[in-house]
């Protein structure tokens, strides 16, 4: 079975997602979600590596985004051949424990990635957490999306939507 989280066909889809950009740290990289048009939003942006950034990222904080016996998340994009991360977080704060699973949709076509839930591995800064619990997805609070690893320049990665599949 699966349940659509996040469905980006309405404009209004975009309003929760705010950018956390390497700024955070001193970076000058740039990131936003908006809608497009065409009845999908795009996460699109710039990452710089200058003042000691690379990375990019949007995040969304919402009650309704957990789910019990989630087997993996499906992602609805078109990729530009670079890799992403989806990002998880099981509270409400803005630093801490993130988990996270990396995608690598493929350039100019609409695909589902899917991403099982044993996958997302447990982060801080962008360091492990090996003592941190397995992901909760009926705890998730917040999720987001995020370019880093090293890809500097331009991105865009179309997005439809985001479901979960239950066991």
């Amino acid at each position: 079975m699966t349940d659509l989280l996040l469905d980006f066909s309405d404009p209004r889809s975009v309003a929760l997602w705010n950018p956390i950009n390497d700024g955070v740290m001193g970076g000058v990289s740039l990131s936003q979600l908006r809608y497009d048009p065409a009845g999908h939003a795009d996460f699109a942006g710039h990452v710089s590596f200058e003042n000691n950034g690379g990375f990019a990222s949007v995040r969304c904080q919402a009650s309704d985004l957990g789910r019990k016996d989630v087997t993996a998340y499906l992602l609805e994009v078109r990729g530009d051949g670079k890799r992403y991360k989806l990002n998880l977080r099981t509270d409400n704060s803005f630093d801490g424990v993130n988990y996270q699973a990396q995608f690598d949709p493929p350039a100019g076509m609409w695909t589902t990635c899917r991403l099982a839930s044993a996958d997302f591995l447990p982060s801080w800064r962008g360091r492990p957490v090996p003592d941190a619990p397995p992901l909760d997805t009926s705890s998730v609070r917040q999720i987001g999306l995020m370019i880093a690893d090293r890809q500097e320049g331009p991105f865009l990665l179309a997005l439809r939507s985001i479901a979960v599949e239950i066991a």
